[in-house]
């Protein structure tokens, strides 16, 4: 997938529907009524990073917000690890170490058949990563080191899912990662999110941008190629994180 932008790249929604609505309005997209669509400014378009859904209180209503833009043309959107366990619990398939998905999957199949088919297709047709502007951006959940970009391959793949884990798992249940970012030379800037953090970090020519607005935190946007940053604080903590959101600590994701 080809495009030159700008863009408005938004972190993990994660369920945080009138976060991400305030959020749009804020970056200039019309929303349409009653709210379930929106229209982007002349020349821009937004573009999700995954995690539309789980923990949150609307999951249903972010991923019909999403599904919408992105049929008419308004947004672009990776697929993010919740998202591709919601997936496999839609198909039949079962999900360790992740109770969310079921309670998202409960509240899609609520609206019928023919929204659980549509979010299904949506979320199967989302590509891992993007290569955006050339080669100058690429847009992966949980980022992507330089050697994967524009590879389409099952350890791309979960790395775009899962970040760079090591197999392990941690005190607290949650996998290792290894901080690929603190290694990246590459000339692309990679924006990502997976990792919620009180704050954007930048490390290197890579930007997470995931906020934790689920966790009390706020939901960024950055504007690209103007690498502005545009948030809106969550309305509340929806969901405790297992460990403080600090500048470089993931909390569960």
């Amino acid at each position: 997938m080809e495009a030159a932008g700008p863009f408005d790249i938004i972190g993990d929604v994660h369920g945080c529907y009138d976060e991400l609505a305030l959020l749009l309005e804020a970056l200039g997209y019309r929303m349409d009524r009653p709210g379930f669509c929106a229209s982007p400014p002349p020349g821009r378009r937004a573009v999700f990073l995954g995690d539309l859904c789980d923990r949150g209180p609307k999951n249903a209503q972010s991923l019909l917000l999403a599904m919408n833009m992105a049929d008419s043309g308004a947004a672009l959107c990776v697929v993010g690890n919740h998202d591709d366990k919601l997936l496999r619990n839609l198909r039949g398939g079962k999900v360790r170490h992740a109770p969310e998905p079921e309670d998202t999957a409960r509240c899609v199949r609520a609206r019928g058949a023919a929204f659980a088919r549509r979010v299904a297709a949506f979320i199967e047709g989302l590509p891992s990563h993007c290569v955006f502007d050339g080669g100058g951006l690429v847009i992966a959940h949980a980022g992507l080191k330089e050697e994967f970009h524009g590879r389409y391959c099952p350890q791309e793949r979960h790395f775009c899912l899962y970040g760079d884990t090591t197999g392990e798992r941690d005190e607290y249940g949650f996998p290792v990662r290894r901080p690929w970012m603190d290694d990246y030379r590459g000339g692309a800037l990679v924006v990502y999110g997976h990792t919620p953090l009180s704050e954007v970090m930048e490390v290197n020519n890579t930007i997470c941008i995931d906020t934790g607005c689920v966790f009390g935190g706020a939901l960024t946007a950055l504007r690209y190629p103007e690498r502005e940053l545009v948030s809106i604080p969550a309305a509340r903590t929806y969901f405790a994180p297992v460990l403080p959101l600090a500048p470089g600590h993931a909390a569960s994701c």
